[in-house]
């Protein structure tokens, strides 16, 4: 048995809050976590709409039902989630998922000097490091929230691309996602990165707050 390839059309949904034009302060580009959608996870940002800033929500190319068969039966729950990835061909989810995203971006970024930030949740914040570190869009900030850089970037270009931009991990004290063992890969990564990211963390666990996401505005 051999496995094969093909190259086809194809096409995603994502989502906006705001339009974007000359008075527009700000764009956010903001990638979900495992097992949410766009459509729900963009709303955690609609306060930033009132601020003249436009947010942007792509959204994972695999959808999955969150609980399977046997349990869908019993308790009626057909919730959908978005992953992003998973480990089973995961280079070429990867690639796709890249593409996507530049795709995006050069689909809605027309006007240049309106500064964009990057922020990823959860899973996204993988997503969002390595669609950064692709070097294909301008940004100002690299935001990870409640999630760190993935082990498998391409370090010397992220030299050059991360050098003088922000980067920033934001993260609720009680997040039981981000362990000890987390926080020092995220540190052994960013001195390979040769950055050292600004770290702001909030009273709360894995979830976007929005006290800490409006200090962040500026």
């Amino acid at each position: 048995m051999e496995s094969h390839e093909l190259l086809f059309s194809c096409k995603a949904r994502y989502f906006k809050i705001g339009t974007l034009t000359e008075k527009t302060k700000q764009v956010w580009f903001v990638i979900h976590g495992y097992g949410q959608l766009a459509e729900h996870f963009i709303k955690k940002f609609k306060t930033l709409g009132e601020h003249d800033i436009c947010v942007i929500a792509p959204e994972g190319l695999s959808r999955f039902y969150l609980e399977d068969v046997t349990k869908r039966m019993q308790t009626g729950n057909n919730r959908v989630g978005a992953t992003w990835m998973t480990r089973e061909n995961r280079l070429m989810d990867i690639e796709n998922y890249l593409a996507y995203l530049n795709a995006l971006y050069a689909s809605e970024i027309k006007i240049h000097s309106i500064p964009v930030s990057i922020v990823g949740f959860s899973q996204g914040a993988a997503t969002a490091s390595r669609w950064a570190l692709d070097g294909k869009s301008d940004f100002k900030r690299l935001i990870l929230w409640s999630g760190v850089f993935p082990p498998d970037m391409n370090f010397e270009s992220g030299k050059k691309i991360l050098k003088d931009k922000r980067t920033i991990l934001v993260y609720g004290k009680s997040d039981p996602f981000l362990t000890d063992n987390r926080f020092t890969e995220m540190k052994e990564l960013s001195q390979q990165l040769e950055i050292i990211p600004d770290q702001i963390e909030f009273d709360g666990g894995h979830e976007i707050h929005e006290p800490t996401l409006l200090s962040l505005i500026n």
